[in-house]
């Protein structure tokens, strides 16, 4: 067995993912990833997912808001979701592909074939399940509105009974996961290192402009730390 030691969340965890047929790509192996801490903060610096499902024997992807609390992560919407309400359904719960992606910067090479970007992503594959345990919910749903803005949950209303009567939960286990990264400049062929063409990285980055209030905000409210530290 790996070694085990807490991750960020004080839970345990083991050194790395275990390989799976699915979590090992066809192409690019080299890029591929298991270790834990590379897959939390790859998803630990994002908050939009895309969520891959099945539907009437047709391929479905959705982007939604996640969250994760050590080993699982938590997506939350309406009770009248398709996805949702399959995966509360009397199976064993809705087989799911979730991905979460950073693009860092556009690779651009001197031939057309060779652009690329330089990018982060995340792959989980797994079985989506409804969570019905009030606790479990309570922190599934703050932690979902902590991953788009650490600390606002502290700082907004809790759900009442008839919005959380409203919203549904479903809960996948970070078992079959994989992180793909991609860094550097292009791979030009050695015959075009001589072409009159420029070739190199435009880097990409997240950024926050100042935070616009409310028209029906109280003056008096000043803008939290959190905010003004993004």
């Amino acid at each position: 067995m790996p070694e085990t030691s807490p991750d960020s969340t004080g839970l345990p965890r083991e050194a790395a993912y275990e390989r799976t047929e699915r979590t090992v790509p066809s192409r690019a192996r080299q890029r591929a990833s298991y270790d834990h801490e590379t897959v939390h903060s790859i998803l630990d610096a994002a908050y939009l997912c895309h969520l891959g499902f099945v539907r009437d024997g047709a391929p479905v992807v959705l982007p939604t808001l996640f969250g994760r609390v050590g080993s699982r992560l938590y997506v939350h919407g309406s009770t009248g979701s398709r996805p949702l309400r399959l995966a509360g359904g009397t199976d064993p719960g809705l087989a799911v592909c979730l991905t979460v992606t950073h693009v860092d910067a556009l690779v651009l090479a001197r031939s057309a074939f060779h652009h690329s970007m330089n990018y982060r992503s995340v792959v989980v594959h797994g079985t989506a399940r409804t969570v019905t345990d009030p606790e479990e919910r309570r922190v599934a749903l703050d932690a979902i509105v902590d991953q788009v803005v650490p600390g606002r949950s502290k700082d907004s209303r809790p759900a009442d009974a008839k919005e959380l009567a409203a919203t549904a939960v479903i809960r996948l286990d970070l078992d079959e996961v994989s992180a793909k990264i991609r860094t550097g400049g292009p791979n030009d062929e050695p015959e075009d290192l001589a072409l009159p063409h420029w070739a190199g990285i435009v880097p990409l980055a997240r950024g926050y402009t100042a935070p616009v209030p409310s028209d029906d905000l109280d003056p008096s409210i000043a803008v939290p730390d959190y905010l003004t530290s993004l």
